[in-house]
This record gives C-alpha cells, sequence and structure tokens, in this order.
C-alpha cells in the first residue's frame, strides 16, 4: 500500500522514504493556466488545481486502481495538506519552507509516519 504526498509539485510515495530514492524519469505534464495534469511512465496519472491559496489534488495509481484526493491549503511558507484514498487510507500533513529547505512531516491512518528534509543544494534526506 502506498501513499502518495503532495510535496510542493511532487509526489513522494510514504512506504519508499525510508530507503534510498531512486531516481526516475519525471512524469510527462501538461499546463494551464490553474491545472497541472501528468503521467508517469508506468501509466500513473495525477492532477492538481489550484484555486486562490488551496490546490485540490487527484491521482490514480495503475497498480491495484487505487484513487486519492488531496488539499493542499498555503499559507505563506507553510503548507498543510489531508488526503483520502479509494481503499480509505488517510493521511495529513505539513510543508514548511525555511531558506532553501523545506520541511515535510506527514501521518497516515495506516500508522505511517515520516519527516523528510529537502534542500535545493543537496536534495532530500
Amino acid at each position: 500500500m502506498k501513499t502518495f504526498v503532495l510535496l510542493p509539485l511532487l509526489l513522494i510515495p510514504v512506504a519508499t522514504v525510508h530507503a534510498a530514492m531512486p531516481r526516475s524519469e519525471p512524469a510527462q505534464c501538461t499546463r494551464s493556466a490553474n491545472l497541472l495534469a501528468c503521467q508517469d511512465r508506468d501509466g500513473n496519472v495525477y492532477s492538481v488545481h489550484s484555486q486562490g491559496n488551496t490546490q485540490y489534488v487527484r491521482g490514480l495509481e495503475v497498480l491495484g486502481q487505487r484513487r486519492w484526493v488531496q488539499t493542499n491549503s498555503l499559507y505563506g511558507p507553510l503548507t498543510f495538506y489531508t488526503g483520502l484514498a479509494s481503499d480509505g487510507e488517510a493521511w495529513v500533513g505539513y510543508s514548511r519552507r525555511v531558506g532553501w529547505t523545506t520541511q515535510n512531516r506527514v501521518s497516515s491512518s495506516s500508522g505511517q509516519r515520516f519527516s523528510l528534509r529537502c534542500n535545493r543544494l543537496g536534495g532530500c534526506e
């Protein structure tokens, strides 16, 4: 079971955060003024619709046909998000920008919790 969490327009599988994250090809995306729609090489799709300080995200994981939705609320350097998947899993979290670093924390109803710190120069750890 994988949960995808949007971190400023980046999806990260929760289950793989503790392992080294492999480099992969970027998703193919189409963008308009307030909509971003993407598909990765495995056929997973997601879209991000921006409306004011809120982003509405929808996705489909091809393996298992799992659908999910997530709402992100932006408040300056803070982003709070909540999500729900078709299998009943829910998650909450936040991202906080401090200079070139973004600190992320997520908790899910399946008991998974993680922290991820990303820097523009050093990547994520």
